[in-house]
């Protein structure tokens, strides 16, 4: 049965959609069978990884409202490992459509449980808004990822998301899990990028994973080639991060078994101040 990671913020601009794209292409070159799910009406992880949303069908949206079943929407990615259940412009309808539906939250859920157990890994792009789209997908999934970009007004709005999952977890959602804090858009030769790694980790604590995503030209231009940053620049930074993503989400769920001696690998960072250790699959 594959672990459902939702990504979630309502701020928009803080790397959310990059962050999906990437961390399923990381667990999909680690050789775990991923399944990348646009819920956001923009489609840009749809466009992100080469599919042309104008060309789509039938994707989430039909899959929630008309039962349509997702098997016959996935597609392939050119990522190995990497599948997608695209979204197109109708999604942008399904706020108003779930509103008369009995049990509206589940129907994301009721959706995936026919394919969740054909993929390790199911990642969800969750649109920047706390509406009912969210909320499906925060009652379809294990666990929440939330992207924090380390910029001025990092933490705006986070008590309200954390509020919103709280309200899942406690009447919607109990097995709702917060996989953990990921700090985006990092430049390490800003003071104010430190101070705000500072008090996000000083205000989460243990909950912030140790993967910093650095701001990357490369990172940034990859969507415009429909391509992931494993396949856009492979040896790059910005992929280095995603994968040590990856392997940290992997440790953190118990499913890596090498000795602590070999595990991790140095990975020279121009912008952090140390070098970055990360597990070694």
């Amino acid at each position: 049965m594959g672990k459902v990671i939702a990504i979630a913020n309502q701020k928009g601009g803080v790397g959310k959609t990059t962050s999906a794209i990437n961390l399923a292409a990381g667990l999909a070159v680690l050789e775990y069978k991923t399944l990348l799910i646009d819920a956001d009406p923009q489609s840009n992880a749809t466009s992100g990884v080469g599919i042309d949303p104008g060309t789509v069908k039938a994707g989430l949206y039909e899959c929630i409202i008309d039962s349509v079943h997702p098997k016959d929407v996935i597609v392939k990615t050119d990522t190995p490992n990497l599948f997608l259940l695209p979204t197109n412009a109708n999604l942008v309808g399904v706020e108003i459509e779930l509103v008369s539906l009995t049990n509206r939250e589940y129907m994301m859920k009721k959706a995936l449980e026919k394919i969740k157990d054909k993929y390790d890994f199911i990642i969800i792009d969750c649109c920047p808004s706390l509406g009912l789209t969210v909320i499906n997908s925060l009652c379809s999934a294990d666990s929440v990822i939330i992207p924090v970009q380390c910029e001025y007004f990092a933490l705006e709005g986070m008590g309200k998301l954390l509020q919103t999952i709280k309200i899942v977890q406690t009447h919607l959602n109990t097995n709702l899990d917060i996989e953990g804090v990921l700090l985006t858009m990092y430049d390490g030769r800003l003071r104010l990028a430190n101070q705000v790694v500072e008090e996000v980790k000083t205000h989460f604590q243990n909950m912030v994973f140790n993967t910093i995503i650095q701001r990357n030209t490369k990172l940034a231009e990859a969507p415009s080639f429909g391509k992931t940053i494993i396949m856009h620049d492979s040896i790059g930074k910005a992929s280095v991060n995603y994968l040590n993503l990856a392997r940290e989400i992997l440790q953190r769920n118990g499913l890596t078994k090498i000795s602590e001696e070999n595990r991790t690998m140095n990975v020279e960072e121009e912008n952090l101040s140390q070098t970055e250790l990360s597990e070694d699959i």
